[in-house]
C-alpha cells in the first residue's frame, strides 16, 4: 500500500471509526430496547440472550475467516462488502414479525459485521506503522465505543419512547451507506504479501464450539443440565479437533504459534474476560433499570451516562499511555475499577442506593475505558504486518465471544435465581451471583495485565515473532 499522506491516514481511520461506531451502536442500542421487545414478542430470558447473543455468536464464529479472507481477497473489498450485508440485515430486522424472525436477521447482520471491525482494524494497523501514532489512532478507535455507549442509550431510549424499537435498526442505514460511499472513495486497497488458504475444517470446528457451548449456557435453566450435556461434550470434542488439527495445517485459521507469546495470550484472554463482564453488565442494567426500578427506556439510557461518560474519556486516554508506557498501567486500571465495580453491586447491593449505583456505574465505566486500547495494541504488536487481519480477527473474536460468554452465562445466573417470580421481587437477590462473577473477571484482568506486561512476557514476544518470521522466510523460499 502506498504512503498516505497525514490527513488521508486520518480521514481513513473516520471511515474506519464509522463502521465501529454502527456496530457499538447497534448492541447499546438493543439493550435499552430488550423490555419492548420482551413486552411485544412476549420473549422469556432466554428469548432476550438469543436476540443479543445470535448476533455475537456468528460474528465470533467469522471474524477469524474474515479476517484471513481480508489479507487474500482484499481488505477493501471485504469491507465494502461487509458494510452492504450489514446495512441490509439492519433494514431486515426491523421489519421482523415476530422472535424466532428477528434472531434470523441479528444473524445477517453478524455476517456483514465479521467483515467490519477486524479488517478495519487491520487497515489501521497498515495505514498507521508508526508505534505511537499507529497507539493513538487505536485509542481513537476505542473512544468510538465510548461515544456509542454514550449515545446509544439515549439515542435508542429517544427512539424506543417515540417510534418504537423497531427504529434503533434505522440508524445504521444513513451511517452504513455514508461509510460505504466513502470507502469506495478514499480508502486504499491492500492485501497481504502471502495469501493464506481457506481452513473449511477449522472454521466448521469454531462454529460447532462456539454454537454449542452458547446453546448449553442459554437453555440450561430451562432444560436441566443433563438435556444439555450433549451440546457441551460436543463443544468439548470440537476444542479438542481444533488443538489437534490446526497444528498440523501450513496455513491454519487459528495459528496457534501466536499464543506463544504471552502479551497475545494475555490480551486475547483479557479480551474474553473484559467483555463477559461488559455483555453481562449491560444485560442485567437494561433488565433492572426498566423492569425493577421501572423506568422507561430513556430514563434508563439517562441512567447508563455514568457508565458510558468515563469509557468514552478513559479510551483515548489509554490510547496515549499505550504509546507512551506502554499497556502495563491501563490494564492495572482497568482491571482494579471493574473488581471494584463488581464487588459493590455483589457484596453492598449497589442497586439499591441512587448513590452506589452511581458509583458502581462510573467505576465499569472507567475500568472498561481504559481496556480496549491495550488489548488491541498487545495484539497486532509484535506480529508479522502480513498476519496483521489474522492477529486483528483473534483479538476481536476473544471480544465477541466474551461478550457472548457473559450475556449467557449472566443470564443464565439469572434466570436460575429469578424462576418463576418477577423480576421485581427477586432482582437483587438473584443477580448477587452474577455480579460476583463480574468482579471475578475484572480480578482476573487485573491479574493477567500485570503478569503478561513485564520484561518475561515481552521476551516471550519477541521469540514467537523471530519464529513467525522465519517460518515465512521458508516458506517464501520455499514457493
Amino acid at each position: 500500500m502506498p504512503e498516505l499522506t497525514h490527513r488521508r491516514r486520518l480521514l481513513v481511520l473516520a471511515i474506519c471509526c464509522m463502521s465501529l461506531l454502527i456496530v457499538s451502536l447497534d448492541n447499546t442500542v438493543l439493550n435499552v430496547a430488550l423490555p419492548s421487545m420482551q413486552q411485544e414478542l412476549h420473549a422469556t430470558t432466554a428469548g432476550l440472550q438469543w436476540t443479543i447473543d445470535a448476533y455475537t455468536l456468528v460474528l465470533a464464529s467469522l471474524l477469524m475467516l474474515a479476517g484471513s479472507t481480508a489479507d487474500r481477497l482484499g481488505r477493501k473489498r471485504v469491507f465494502m462488502t461487509g458494510l452492504i450485508v450489514f446495512t441490509l440485515g439492519s433494514a431486515l430486522c426491523s421489519v421482523a414479525p415476530n422472535l424466532q424472525t428477528l434472531v434470523v436477521f441479528r444473524m445477517v447482520q453478524a455476517v456483514g459485521g465479521s467483515m467490519l471491525n477486524p479488517v478495519a482494524m487491520s487497515i489501521i494497523t497498515n495505514t498507521f506503522t508508526d508505534t505511537r501514532e499507529r497507539a493513538r489512532a487505536i485509542g481513537a478507535w476505542g473512544a468510538v465505543v465510548g461515544i456509542s455507549m454514550a449515545a446509544g442509550p439515549l439515542v435508542g431510549g429517544l427512539l424506543v419512547e417515540s417510534v418504537g424499537w423497531r427504529s434503533i435498526f434505522w440508524i445504521n442505514l444513513p451511517v452504513g451507506l455514508a461509510a460505504l460511499l466513502l470507502t469506495l472513495r478514499y480508502v486504499p486497497e491492500s492485501r497481504a504479501p502471502k495469501a493464506r488458504r481457506p481452513d473449511p475444517v477449522g472454521q466448521v470446528l469454531v462454529i460447532v464450539l462456539f454454537g454449542a457451548l452458547t446453546y448449553g449456557i442459554i437453555e440450561m435453566p430451562n432444560a436441566g443440565f443433563f438435556a444439555v450435556l450433549p451440546y457441551v461434550l460436543l463443544a468439548l470434542a470440537a476444542l479438542a479437533g481444533l488443538l489437534w488439527y490446526e497444528p498440523r495445517r501450513d496455513e491454519p485459521l487459528i495459528d496457534l504459534r501466536f499464543f506463544r507469546s504471552a502479551p497475545f495470550s494475555g490480551a486475547t484472554v483479557i479480551a474474553v474476560c473484559g467483555f463477559a463482564s461488559l455483555g453481562g453488565f449491560l444485560f442485567m442494567s437494561t433488565l433492572y433499570l426498566q423492569n425493577v426500578r421501572g423506568l422507561d427506556a430513556l430514563h434508563a439510557g439517562l441512567w447508563m451516562l455514568p457508565m458510558a461518560v468515563p469509557t468514552f474519556l478513559c479510551a483515548p486516554l489509554a490510547g496515549r499511555l499505550v504509546g507512551n508506557r506502554g499497556p502495563r498501567l491501563p490494564l492495572l486500571i482497568a482491571g482494579t475499577a471493574m473488581t471494584a465495580s463488581g464487588i459493590l453491586f455483589a457484596g453492598f447491593e449497589a442497586e439499591t442506593s441512587d448513590t452506589t449505583l452511581f458509583l458502581g456505574y462510573a467505576l465499569f465505566g472507567v475500568g472498561f475505558g481504559f481496556l480496549n486500547a491495550p488489548i488491541t495494541n498487545t495484539a497486532v504488536s509484535g506480529m508479522p504486518r502480513s498476519q496483521a487481519g489474522v492477529a486483528a480477527a483473534v483479538a476481536s473474536t476473544s471480544r465477541q465471544l466474551g461478550q457472548t460468554l457473559g450475556v449467557a452465562v449472566i443470564g443464565a445466573v439469572l434466570a436460575s435465581g429469578v424462576g418463576s417470580s418477577s423480576y421485581r421481587d427477586t432482582f437483587v437477590s438473584a443477580a448477587v451471583p452474577g455480579w460476583w462473577i463480574l468482579a471475578g473477571c475484572g480480578f482476573a484482568v487485573l491479574v493477567l495485565g500485570a503478569v503478561t506486561s513485564g520484561a518475561w512476557a515481552r521476551g516471550t514476544a519477541e521469540r514467537a515473532a523471530a519464529r513467525l518470521d522465519a517460518a515465512e522466510i521458508k516458506e517464501a523460499v520455499r514457493a
